[in-house]
């Protein structure tokens, strides 16, 4: 028992390590986060993703911040033949730009970073995902627009891969005339 409780504590803390390598965007302004976000790109080496790839498609991200200054993010996304809604809450923390969130409905813990944005065109972001003694990494790039220049879609695709995700781990999300 001792030996899978040491096990854990060394996952945990590897994975924090991890992602304390992870930049934040200097000078992080939450306000200009805020507003309709489309979700242009997804990598991840999370079971859920790598079973799911195939079936997802472009979907769009909602900011808004709440009173007691934490952020409401509602992703509305394709599925078959209607639309469907995921809602979390970003927690602040004491680093601008680094936020918590937990999944009850999922069991998962979420650490997430924003990157890169330069607000107005694209938003490059990181997520730890914990979820028992599985731990995921997330690269999320959104658009203001369904359409981002083609180096941005590289950023992505490098940044992504400087965290360990391979080429088979990485989707540039089909856009819907659903969205």
């Amino acid at each position: 028992m001792k030996g899978l409780m040491l096990s854990l504590a060394l996952l945990a803390l590897s994975a924090l390590c991890a992602q304390g390598d992870v930049p934040v965007q200097p000078d992080f302004q939450e306000d200009k986060i805020v507003g309709k976000w489309y979700g242009i790109g997804l990598a991840s080496n999370s079971n859920w993703f790598q079973a799911r790839k195939q079936q997802m498609k472009m979907c769009t991200t909602v900011i808004t911040p709440t009173a007691d200054g934490n952020l409401d993010v509602v992703a509305t996304y394709p599925k078959q033949d209607r639309c469907e809604q995921k809602s979390m809450t970003y927690i602040k923390t004491e680093e601008p730009g680094r936020y918590l969130s937990k999944s009850p409905r999922y069991g998962s813990d979420h650490v997430i970073r924003v990157v890169e944005t330069n607000y107005d065109e694209y938003t490059l972001m990181y997520t730890l995902k914990t979820k028992g003694n599985e731990v995921s990494t997330i690269v999320s790039l959104f658009g203001r627009t369904p359409v981002l220049r083609p180096e941005l879609l590289e950023k992505f695709q490098k940044f992504a891969k400087e965290q360990g995700l391979t080429e088979d781990q990485t989707l540039i999300l089909p856009q819907t005339g659903n969205i």
